[in-house]
């Protein structure tokens, strides 16, 4: 008897090494189930690493009665790959659509994996313009951050769809996707998604928490703000940001409305002064965004590109 307890212990003890093994190697958790039909990968914050496995962003996907839309395609392919296993695990409908919300690497570079399964991917024609001017310079990045062999990376799958303005996307069951694009933000034209039946908006990039905003180049300060504003006509919806936890809109008026401001405010004021850019950028005071993650790493990248658009609109 003493025998048969040791070895189903052994076995079991074996079972639980190898199952945390597997897990250990998956790139992403379980996602979490924020309506009916939505679900989503609520990532941590700081910047792609081999320790976070490049996930630090959010990523989701609708499930409808006939099929499965997909809301971002991760940082790299096999990324993508770990999304479909844990879609598979929680529905048996076919994912047919993807949704690359914006042109930076986390969102697009995945694509490959889900075009192998047949999936139509959809984005702006202004966003897949900018994925492609910065390709390379995003397949450097992704091997540099995740360390990964020099030569690794392989140019992505571009979206094979292109929207100008609006669209709409039947799942089935009358849950629709309303996809929409807008002014500029973090990048060009952004594309919004709306689950009516749910009130769920799936804002990406252009709402942040938990972590300060980051300014890039192709977007634009003073469209964000408008932008913010837009979303307000979606009133008590959930909204789910590029980075932080889903919520309320009011949620999002420091972390992004307020620092927007912030920036747009004193460097338009700054230029009209003819202060030069660094004593512009020393002079703006964002001490009030620094319980932000990443707040070191971005607020002086911020001040400057937000003092070029600022001197470019001034000379319009």
């Amino acid at each position: 008897m003493k025998q048969q307890t040791s070895i189903c212990f052994i076995f079991l003890f074996s079972f639980f090494l190898c199952h945390s093994a597997f897990a250990s190697n998956n790139i992403l958790p379980p996602p979490k189930q924020i309506s009916k039909h939505v679900y989503a990968w609520i990532g941590p914050h700081g910047g792609p690493n081999v320790e976070n496995k490049g996930y630090r962003m959010n990523m989701g996907f609708v499930v409808g009665g006939n099929a499965v839309a997909v809301l971002e395609s991760g940082f790299y392919p096999k990324m993508a790959e770990d999304m479909i296993s844990q879609i598979k695990q929680i529905t048996d409908k076919p994912i047919k659509y993807v949704i690359n919300s914006n042109s930076q690497a986390d969102r697009f570079f995945g694509n490959a994996a889900f075009k192998n399964i047949g999936a139509k991917i959809i984005s702006h024609e202004k966003e897949i313009k900018r994925m492609k001017e910065n390709t390379n310079n995003y397949m450097m990045f992704i091997e540099s951050s995740m360390k990964f062999k020099d030569g690794s990376v392989k140019p992505p799958t571009l979206p094979d769809t292109a929207i100008k303005d609006k669209t709409k996307i039947d799942l089935g069951d009358n849950v629709v996707l309303e996809i929409e694009a807008h002014k500029a933000a973090h990048t060009p034209s952004p594309l919004i998604t709306y689950i009516k039946k749910d009130n769920i908006v799936y804002a990406g990039d252009i709402l942040y928490s938990g972590r300060l905003l980051a300014v890039v180049p192709g977007g634009n300060i003073k469209q964000w703000i408008e932008t913010f504003h837009y979303l307000k006509k979606y009133k008590s919806a959930t909204f789910i940001p590029g980075h932080g936890d889903p919520q309320t809109l009011d949620k999002f008026n420091k972390p992004t409305l307020h620092y927007l401001q912030l920036l747009d405010n004193k460097m338009t004021t700054m230029v009209d002064e003819g202060i030069d850019m660094q004593d512009a950028i020393n002079k703006t005071d964002q001490s009030a965004f620094a319980y932000l993650e990443n707040f070191e790493d971005l607020a002086g990248r911020n001040a400057n590109i937000a003092y070029q658009e600022a001197e470019a609109a001034a000379f319009e």
